[in-house]
């Protein structure tokens, strides 16, 4: 089980669809894409009727899963959103800054405790080719550049050269992020209902009809959030293949164990690879340690036997350990994996159809955690038909290149994760493989 899950304030389930009923949002998916567009609906025009349909249980899949990294980045940081919308960046990056403030504010505001913590995030170089990259992005902007020393004095691993402070990134529990959104969404008059997945949707006059396992929804507007999971549109599923994101979390550390590794700052650290570990102090000062490892499996197959990988756990522990070998000795007690809905520009695309009366946002590609709000906003300005400075930009406008039928995408996924691993042995140099997916809007970086 995620150790955001095993907690004692894990709600209690909720009520499924069991009849016909009329609305005039429906809203598909109950981790944070739909949550927060039931939660903005409402704000935007309180006597709208939204009902939400989930097909498991409120942040069960990747919203209750991830590291609780809230990024303001909309672009999967900052070097992706040059290459990708160079001449949209500022922007983007003002947008991005303007939508986490905002997120912050509406925590506030509903009263959801979810153990924001303003610290920032911690890049690091665990090689030395990249500590050129750190400093460059330094005088860029993107944060402040500490030396071997200094980064050390943050967090003491000997595997660090070098580290990035940037200040853009608030750390939260997910898990109680996603619950506190469901009960704010509940609060403003949203009707949630678990264990109703949406099955089929097809036009029904000028509505919509979506079909669950044990009821259906007539809706003017539907608003899908289902990111790794198939598309009810067909049409985007060439778009995302799902791609499972592993991680551990130890014992809760005391404060010898604590002090031995220094990180009285607590920020959320990233090391500089092109598959790279992410890891962060959970609010019981236990480490979450994820990442490197993403797998792809054959036939975009989602299921929960997937949510274990013992050769990937094993990988993880080893690279932990050589992180921090003064914490020898430490247990982990949970093992987790999950999707993440990998798209080939690495941040998220929109679109509607029916007509203009079903919108999507998708492709986060594992930094949704943040800027599914944004998408949000996104799809309510779509449905209603408005155009905002949100909807004007070339990244919601534009759609990233799809990934090819199987087996060309199961050959071309595994092809890229051992050029990707290659090139990080090999000073970050990309080869010929790597260089032809950029130049074809493919440019695979973890």
């Amino acid at each position: 089980m995620p150790v955001w899950l095993d907690d004692d304030n894990r709600p209690a389930a909720r009520r499924s669809l069991e009849s016909r009923a009329t609305t005039d949002l429906a809203v598909v998916g109950g981790g944070y894409s739909g949550l927060w567009t039931a939660v903005l609906a409402k704000q935007r025009d309180p006597g709208r009727r939204v009902v939400l349909l989930e097909a498991e249980t409120i942040g069960w899949a990747a919203s209750g899963r991830n590291g609780g990294f809230c990024e303001a980045s909309l672009t999967h940081g900052r070097a992706n959103g040059l290459d990708r919308f160079p001449d949209e960046y500022d922007t983007l990056e003002r947008l991005g800054d303007d939508n986490l403030a905002e997120l912050r504010a509406d925590v506030e505001r509903h009263g959801i405790d979810c153990n924001v913590e303003p610290t920032g995030q911690l890049s690091v170089a665990t090689e030395e080719y990249q500590i050129a990259e750190l400093r460059e992005a330094a005088d860029d902007g993107a944060g402040e550049f500490f030396d071997r020393d200094q980064v050390r004095a943050e967090v003491d691993s000997p595997t660090y050269l070098a580290g990035l402070w940037s200040h853009d990134t608030v750390m939260v529990h997910p898990a109680r992020l996603a619950w506190g959104l469901a009960d704010a969404a509940e609060s403003l008059g949203v009707e949630v209902f678990e264990h109703s997945r949406v099955e089929r949707v097809r036009k029904d006059g000028s509505r919509i009809e979506l079909t669950t396992n044990a009821g259906t929804i007539v809706a003017d507007q539907v608003a899908l959030g289902t990111n790794a999971f198939p598309s009810l549109i067909r049409r985007v599923r060439p778009y995302i293949v799902p791609v499972y994101d592993y991680a551990l979390a130890t014992e809760p550390l005391d404060d010898d164990r604590l002090a031995s590794i220094g990180w009285k700052n607590r920020q959320g650290i990233g090391d500089s690879a092109n598959q790279f570990h992410y890891y962060r102090l959970t609010p019981d000062n236990r480490i979450l340690f994820g990442g490197y490892d993403a797998i792809y499996y054959f036939g975009r197959r989602i299921s929960p036997s997937l949510d274990q990988r013992q050769q990937t756990f094993e990988l993880l522990s080893e690279h932990f350990f050589e992180t921090f070998p003064q914490l020898a000795g430490v247990r982990f007690t949970h093992a987790w994996g999950g999707a993440i809905d990998l798209c080939a520009r690495f941040c998220a695309f929109y679109g509607t159809a029916y007509s203009g009366r079903v919108a999507y946002a998708t492709g986060y590609t594992g930094l949704g955690v943040g800027a599914t709000r944004f998408g949000a906003n996104v799809m309510l300005d779509l449905l209603e038909g408005v155009k905002t400075e949100r909807t004007e930009t070339a990244m919601v406008q534009s759609k990233p290149v799809p990934f090819p039928p199987e087996p060309l995408a199961w050959i071309g996924v595994t092809a890229t994760r051992a050029a990707i691993k290659q090139a990080d042995r090999n000073e970050g140099r990309r080869n010929l493989w790597l260089r032809t997916l950029d130049r074809l809007g493919l440019g695979f970086d973890s």
